[in-house]
């Protein structure tokens, strides 16, 4: 009898993807370069005469207002990462390097439909190495007035994500399921970013979202969606916000054993929940594929920093 090893995996080859930066509105290419085991996921500027590798760990992460962003994109930071680090988390992709020509991640059509395409059409290649984990050991939770999110313990990787806005458009809806590269490719991907027009018309004055357009979100005026197509479900809005907690919570530098649960959250709590969990060393653990062995805290510079030295966080 063999037993089954979950080893670490990369893609088998490399993949070139080009857009546009949704803020920037300027062209963005993307290489997405197979990397070792133990690696992890790295974002490169490959613009910057001394590229600095940016590891995509939640104690990188520098803003959260409109999007999820890494370092200092002004030199060698990377801005909207959420969407190809859910495709990375929700297919299994444990390292790559992530050759990037400016400071923001292309947009696609707001969705990780694209880079899912790239990561099947690549293929994976497994690793000398089994696959380690980031186990949840108790429940931790971050509120801030209405809204709130937690971790739990569970035997899998769920993501619960409830939305709830004012609009009949949209008002409560949920998602919840386990995140298996099934799950994720056929009920999640696809999920568009989405927005207000009035919205997106002031980040306009203010210089943002200048590639922002009917082919990457879904616009909303007047309590109907512009696109001509629609939607591409009736609740593709809280799939999207799953879509962005699932790559969010990648930045936790593991693939998660646990389930983790918002009400009405964003890319601000998301990032939140992981500081509260790595605040307090008992709430998780780092376990080992085959046998899920405990593998012991990884130091303050790596995977678990310190909260304390972790940048104030918009």
């Amino acid at each position: 009898m063999t037993t089954h090893v979950d080893r670490q995996t990369t893609l088998a080859d490399q993949v070139t993807l080009t857009g546009i930066g949704v803020h920037s509105g300027k062209p963005a290419s993307i290489t997405l370069v197979p990397a070792e085991s133990g690696v992890g996921i790295v974002f490169t500027r490959t613009d910057q005469d001394d590229a600095v590798e940016v590891p995509a760990l939640w104690n990188k992460v520098t803003q959260t207002a409109l999007c999820t962003v890494l370092g200092d994109p002004s030199k060698d930071g990377v801005a909207t990462v959420e969407h190809l680090m859910a495709a990375l988390f929700g297919m299994g992709v444990d390292n790559l390097i992530v050759e990037i020509d400016g400071p923001e991640m292309p947009i696609m059509d707001g969705s990780s439909a694209v880079f899912v395409e790239a990561i099947e059409q690549a293929g994976l290649k497994k690793l000398d190495r089994g696959r380690r984990y980031l186990k949840v050991k108790k429940t931790v939770r971050v509120d801030n007035g209405t809204a709130w999110c937690e971790l739990h313990p569970h035997q899998g990787t769920k993501f619960d994500i409830t939305i709830d806005f004012d609009t009949p458009l949209i008002g409560r809806q949920q998602f919840s399921d386990e995140i298996t590269p099934d799950v994720f490719r056929d009920d999640l991907s696809r999920a568009r970013t989405f927005g207000y027009v009035k919205d997106v018309e002031q980040l306009w004055k203010m210089g943002f979202a200048l590639g922002s357009s009917l082919d990457n979100s879904v616009a909303i005026a007047e309590d109907k969606v512009l696109n001509p197509e629609g939607t591409r479900w009736p609740d593709e809005f809280a799939r999207h916000k799953a879509l962005d907690a699932v790559g969010d919570l990648a930045l936790a530098g593991l693939p998660i054993l646990g389930l983790y649960r918002s009400y009405k959250g964003g890319h601000k709590m998301n990032h939140a929940i992981l500081v509260k969990l790595f605040e307090d060393p008992s709430a998780y653990e780092i376990v080992e594929s085959p046998a899920f062995r405990q593998v012991g805290q990884v130091d303050k510079g790596g995977l678990a920093a310190a909260a304390a030295f972790g940048p104030d966080v918009s």
